[in-house]
């Protein structure tokens, strides 16, 4: 690691990478275009600062599988893990074959992460068990993606839901985390939808988040934090342990968060200054 400019100063300064807590995933192409050549500066000046890449929308499918490799190499060249993003729920439209093929060739171009969502879906839990088995068999991770709502993902954004929210039972989704973490997944991603993304503080279902933490820990789980407010929220909550996943476009304000570099008035309250210049 290089010397840091203006090092004197005091922050937070995080763990060696592989990182085993406080993981930060960012999203890769889908709301904006990253080109491979946008990527490798990002890789160069910020990959210190974030654990894995993840293509998103089924972004994958519109690269030519080269650039898909060029750019997997690029981010293992920077010890970033690449994952799928939800690919899969689209991918079972045409049936179990595609399913498997998928699954290979996310092996062959040597993605390291392979994210098992539903949320536009209707994929049975031991279905969805039976893929992430696969992945696992197939000598990747599989990250099982799991929504509190129906019908929600993809940037399906529906602004205070208002006639439209469609909640899962907590009991349902409690057993959907029991039965992933009992087939051995490291991380499971819990989607925003319904619980913070579109909605304003004062609706944020935290009770379903105090739920699920008091049921597992935090560090089982991986929080889609892509706004601002709210990724400093699990900031505050969890402490700088909490596994993220937040837009690219937020990367280096949170770390300024994380690392107690910038933030709110914390960093000043309660603190005298004055300045004399050094003889």
């Amino acid at each position: 690691m290089e010397k840091r400019a203006f090092d004197f100063l005091n922050i937070y300064e995080l763990p060696k990478k592989p990182r085993k807590k406080g993981i930060i995933e960012i999203r890769g192409p889908y709301y904006s275009s990253i080109t491979y050549d946008y990527l490798k500066g990002l890789l160069h000046d910020w990959s210190d600062y974030f654990d894995g890449y993840k293509f998103a929308g089924g972004s994958e499918r519109f690269l030519s599988r080269k650039t898909v490799k060029d750019i997997l190499d690029a981010c293992h060249d920077h010890d970033v893990y690449v994952s799928t993003g939800g690919f899969v729920e689209r991918i079972i439209v045409q049936g179990p074959k595609a399913v498997d093929q998928y699954i290979k060739e996310c092996k062959s171009l040597g993605f390291d992460v392979v994210e098992v969502s539903s949320g536009f879906v209707d994929i049975s839990l031991k279905d969805k068990v039976e893929i992430v088995k696969q992945v696992q068999k197939m000598g990747m991770k599989a990250k099982p993606e799991v929504s509190f709502m129906y019908d929600a993902g993809g940037g399906t954004h529906r602004v205070g839901y208002e006639g439209e929210m469609k909640m899962r039972r907590i009991d349902d989704v409690i057993s959907e985390l029991s039965a992933h973490i009992k087939a051995g997944v490291d991380v499971i991603m819990i989607e925003s939808e319904g619980l913070t993304e579109d909605l304003p503080p004062n609706k944020w279902r935290l009770d379903l988040i105090k739920k699920i933490t008091n049921e597992f820990g935090f560090d089982k789980f991986m929080f889609e934090a892509s706004d601002p407010p709210v990724f400093k929220w699990y900031l505050k909550k969890f402490g700088r342990d909490v596994n993220l996943f937040i837009d690219y476009s937020q990367l280096v304000e949170f770390n300024a968060w994380r690392a107690g570099l910038w933030g709110d008035e914390d960093i000043w309250k309660g603190k005298k200054f004055s300045y004399k210049p050094s003889k």
